[in-house]
């Protein structure tokens, strides 16, 4: 029995949606050494105080469009979901405010979050259909039309995302709480 193409994209979408999901709750859940923590939420700071909406949205692409590539952008995504769950559990060592919030809120609660997740996630799972395709020998150029659509998909929603976290994260400078509390 052959799936149907949207069928495989669409079950390829949620398994490496849950997939990036997972690697990011094993390592939000291990507690980095006070030296490490303390070292990147420094870096993290400061960049933070000299990124707008468009400084976030231009870092969060460059973390993303390497995962279309076939084969290796699963690989770079998964290795990126390790990357945020340990800044998160870096970010929660230091402000111990945070310890009540769940990793994977911050992926499905808040809306700059779950942007990311599905971009993310686009993306990986166009690389994993890509190898799959290419191993297979089938002509992928017949899904350019496809992928240039999903490449602009993640652009908006990174792009959106982008903005609204750094105007979430002034409302919470100012100690306007935007997260339900936990």
């Amino acid at each position: 029995m052959k799936i149907s193409h949207y069928k495989l994209r669409t079950i390829t979408f949620f398994v490496c949606m849950g997939m990036f999901s997972l690697v990011y709750q094993i390592s939000a859940s291990i507690p980095p050494n006070e030296e490490e923590a303390s070292s990147f939420v420094e870096e993290f700071s400061k960049s933070m105080n000299q990124m707008d909406g468009f400084g976030i949205f231009i870092h969060n692409i460059t973390i993303t469009l390497p995962m279309f590539i076939p084969g290796g952008g699963f690989v770079w995504g998964l290795y990126s979901a390790w990357e945020t769950g340990f800044a998160f559990a870096s970010i929660v060592s230091i402000t111990p405010g945070l310890s009540n919030v769940p990793p994977l809120a911050i992926l499905y609660i808040s809306p700059f979050g779950f942007m990311e997740l599905v971009a993310y996630s686009i993306a990986i799972s166009r690389s994993f259909i890509l190898i799959k395709k290419i191993v297979k020998k089938e002509k992928i150029f017949r899904l350019s039309k496809i992928i240039g659509i999903e490449i602009g998909i993640v652009i908006g929603l990174l792009l959106v995302g982008g903005y609204l976290e750094i105007y979430l994260l002034d409302l919470a400078a100012q100690g306007i709480n935007f997260m339900p509390q936990f």
